[in-house]
């Protein structure tokens, strides 16, 4: 079982940038991957960026250039900067375990926090 809190959210105007945090209850280097995916009212889950234990990333087009995904493996924390947000990334925003390579390449998380809003309005 891993428990996984995330924080950082809130209101931001269009434009500005966040940045969430995530902490495991485990060494995050003893996963495979990591993740950070969104959910919006009404729409499909979205996941938004990923990193491997070996510190590779992969990032979907529409985040690609604005959100960096990046980790302290020594405080087990992801973090998710988010630069230029849009008024469209407004969702709750989940950080997830990927539990091999096959999971990675299907965003399929086992495990993931209780979310942090962000809101992306003026």
């Amino acid at each position: 079982q891993v428990q996984l809190v995330e924080s950082g959210g809130g209101l931001v105007q269009p434009g500005g940038s966040l940045r969430l945090s995530c902490v495991a209850s485990v060494s995050i280097i003893e996963i495979y991957g990591m993740g950070w995916y969104r959910q919006a009212p009404g729409k499909h889950r979205e996941v938004v960026a990923t990193i491997t234990s070996g510190g590779d990333t992969n990032y979907p087009d529409f985040t690609k250039g604005r959100f960096t995904i990046s980790r302290n493996t020594a405080e087990n924390t992801v973090y998710l900067q988010m630069n230029s947000l849009k008024p469209e990334d407004t969702a709750v925003y989940y950080c997830g375990t990927l539990p091999s390579w096959s999971a990675y390449s299907r965003g399929s998380f086992d495990f993931w926090g209780q979310g942090t809003q962000v809101t992306v309005s003026s």
